[in-house]
């Protein structure tokens, strides 16, 4: 049979449709995953057209997939990082969703106290366990979708919960019924679908949820969860690893819509932020991720990675408001006193400083030289240079400049006697056996003291 799609405006074959392959072993892809080895990556050459919706946006699972790795974060705490969160969205929600957890009353009233708000992004929703009651208890509070665990590997039904495919797959689909009946659009979380038989389960399993969807007139969220970050990348792969075969394979063999596609992905291989972009541009319209990249082992995909990433394939923040960025980061490490790996890009102490005397003098000259793009514009976030052995003479003096936030009449250059002043003493302390970079409060005293006071902190 053929049928024009709706995306591509071309008629295309759509007769054939997967059937459930309830098979006796589970299929736990032995070749790619030995376990006792570094994965593989198989490649089939079997490339997938890249469709990026015409809107795409991020969603949030801070207070529950990134609150399991941390010590819990106080209702006031949930309630400030919402506000700054829906801030740095913007009026347009490209921050659209953050979800919650309801199991106790603390959970509760974060809840009620951030919905209080009256913030219209991002939209909050809930993380239930599969039961009616819990159903119900999302109803009551008012809230219109929640997000419910249906793990889909072979791992997850065979070994932790001891089931055929079958049963596994009736099991799931009596669980939407029952969100269907208490009038809750549910959010299928997809688990470990990098390890899952896409089309002998996945795809199956989500044709029939798209016909139970019809019949209840009330939607299904798909979140393909790439739960042990095994997602990859590249084009030609093949499956369960390929992440643009897994989101062209839920469009067009079962029929979910960009809009009802999110991506949720972990980076234990480094590639969160990659495959998440790949999930954007292969036809995934949300992409599911933490602040700071807070989640369970090595995390979820950064959310401030995202908000640059869409800028990047955008050409444009529409709206969001970036200096949150910064207020989030120094919210983490005052409020809840969450050390941040100097290193993060974005967030960490010294993502925009160098060290090196000659990238220091590049500074200097132009800030552009050795920045990334205008950090202070962006992200309210000055380039700044350490003091230590290797910083020289046109690091001091833009050191100098910055920590004293100097006009261009009052600036100090390289050949400054101050700078030349300070750079002696700098050498005659390492040249002492000193081997850490020096302090601020160090170099402040010195300064006032080779100044003769003429420089003092404001």
């Amino acid at each position: 049979m053929l049928e024009i799609s709706n995306k591509t405006n071309l008629l295309e074959q759509k007769s054939y449709k997967y059937s459930l392959q309830d098979v006796q072993d589970p299929n736990l892809y032995r070749d790619i995953y030995p376990y006792d080895e570094v994965p593989r990556v198989a490649f089939n050459h079997r490339r997938v057209p890249m469709g990026m919706p015409e809107d795409i946006w991020i969603s949030d699972t801070s207070f529950r997939d990134g609150q399991q790795s941390v010590e819990p974060y106080t209702v006031q705490q949930i309630v400030d990082l919402f506000k700054l969160m829906s801030r740095l969205g913007g009026p347009y929600g490209i921050i659209r969703q953050s979800e919650f957890f309801v199991y106790s009353e603390k959970d509760r009233e974060a809840l009620r106290r951030c919905q209080e708000l009256g913030l219209r992004f991002p939209e909050i929703t809930t993380w239930i366990r599969a039961s009616r009651d819990d159903f119900k208890l999302v109803k009551d509070l008012g809230i219109r979708e929640t997000g419910i665990l249906v793990s889909c590997s072979d791992y997850h039904i065979f070994k932790k919960m001891k089931m055929t495919r079958r049963q596994c797959m009736d099991y799931y689909l009596a669980t939407v019924a029952d969100a269907f009946e208490a009038g809750v659009m549910p959010r299928c979380h997809l688990e470990d679908i990098t390890r899952a038989d896409f089309y002998g389960f996945v795809v199956p399993f989500v044709n029939e949820l798209t016909k139970m969807s019809e019949d209840a007139g009330i939607p299904v969220r798909i979140r393909a969860c790439d739960t042990m970050g095994y997602g990859v990348p590249y084009t030609e792969v093949a499956l369960p690893r390929s992440v643009p075969g897994i989101i062209y394979g839920l469009q067009h063999y079962a029929d979910v819509p960009s809009e009802m596609l999110e991506w949720h992905g972990h980076n234990d291989f480094y590639k969160a932020v990659a495959n998440a972009s790949t999930a954007w541009l292969y036809g995934a319209s949300a992409v599911n991720c933490s602040l700071l990249g807070i989640g369970e082992r090595t995390g979820n995909i950064p959310l401030e990675a995202m908000v640059m990433e869409y800028a990047s394939l955008r050409g444009s923040l529409d709206g969001m408001d970036p200096t949150a960025i910064t207020d989030i980061a120094e919210y983490f490490h005052r409020e809840i006193g969450y050390d941040i790996p100097v290193m993060t890009p974005f967030v960490g102490r010294n993502f925009n400083v160098t060290r090196a005397g000659i990238h220091a003098d590049g500074l200097l000259k132009d800030a552009e030289i050795y920045s990334i793009f205008d950090t202070q514009k962006i992200l309210n976030k000055r380039p700044s240079v350490i003091i230590g052995k290797a910083s020289g003479l046109a690091g001091i003096a833009y050191w100098i400049n910055e920590n004293y936030q100097l006009s261009a009449n009052e600036a100090v250059d390289k050949r400054d006697p101050l700078v030349t002043a300070l750079k002696a003493w700098i050498d005659a302390e390492y040249e002492g056996g000193r081997q850490t970079s020096l302090s601020t409060h160090e170099l402040e005293e010195k300064i006032e003291v080779l100044s003769e006071g003429r420089l003092k902190r404001l």
